[in-house]
């Protein structure tokens, strides 16, 4: 019996959120890390940075640039600052309990230019993707974090992604922080299309041979940062992603013939945090 890699990948998500839901029903409000202060403070913290990242020119590439990417945040004045690791989307808690976290969750995906490389030649453009879901996270420890993501994408592609992460969260000091752990990602054969399918027309402009790719695991990798803080509204923090194409995302023409499925990423910011009032 054949088995439709899209389901397969929808399947292993399922039964991931399945185990951690079960271990946080266990320990629903009564986990360790992070703590949660008085709910009616009427005041906000909003931190706002900048990140330059260097990555790959498009995925499967093997070329790199510097991309410039925005970060924002906010909580409550007298809650922790929250982890955050470079992989994950930009999301809202509307469930939580000490240990768990549950909420809408946005991703964008840059759009991808025939003009930015030679190895595009004939493929055509990719616009912007915005990926739409959301988000399930939940501290084991104090020390350990893992979170998955689905997302449902508009524009550049309509397909569904899912991300799982885990992530050792080490306070080497009061300043600094280490962190890390591995990264796995599905997608949908919609999600793969856009950017490692060859249709017939591409094929005869590009000089690539023809290929559909299917859904399932798309990459497999670990990651690691580090975070110190200057002073309590300022810090800096750098990181490295690696991440392997797999299955149908690395057999496209694209990145056997043109690219590479070792995909790093490089990143380094700066974020501000500033108190405002409430007016509500």
């Amino acid at each position: 019996m054949q088995i439709r890699s899209e389901r397969f990948g929808a399947a292993l998500l399922t039964a991931w959120l399945a185990l951690v839901g079960t271990a946080a029903a266990a320990d629903l409000g009564a986990g360790p890390y992070p703590t949660k202060a008085d709910a009616a403070l009427p005041a906000w913290i909003v931190t706002v940075g900048v990140e330059g990242r260097v990555e790959t020119v498009f995925l499967g590439g093997d070329t790199y640039t510097v991309r410039p990417a925005p970060i924002f945040g906010f909580r409550r004045v007298g809650t922790p600052e929250e982890f955050r690791a470079p992989r994950d989307g930009a999301g809202i808690a509307l469930f939580e309990t000490q240990s768990l976290k549950i909420g809408p969750n946005l991703k964008i995906r840059a759009q991808r230019k025939e003009s930015q490389s030679s190895e595009l030649y004939g493929l055509g453009d990719v616009d912007w993707a915005v990926e739409v879901g959301g988000f399930f996270e939940y501290w084991w420890m104090p020390w350990l974090r893992s979170r998955a993501e689905v997302r449902q994408g508009f524009g550049g592609h309509h397909g569904v992604v899912g991300d799982l992460t885990a992530d050792l969260v080490l306070p080497v000091t009061s300043a600094l922080t280490l962190s890390g752990g591995p990264r796995l990602s599905l997608a949908s054969d919609m999600a793969l299309d856009p950017y490692f399918s060859i249709t017939p027309w591409q094929s005869f402009q590009s000089g690539l041979p023809v290929y559909q790719a299917k859904g399932g695991l798309q990459s497999v990798g670990a990651g690691a940062q580090a975070r110190y803080f200057w002073t309590p509204e300022l810090a800096t923090h750098v990181y490295v992603e690696y991440q392997r194409l797999m299955d149908s995302a690395a057999d496209s023409p694209l990145v056997t013939m043109r690219g590479s499925p070792d995909q790093v990423t490089f990143g380094f910011g700066i974020t501000r945090a500033f108190t405002i009032q409430q007016f509500w």
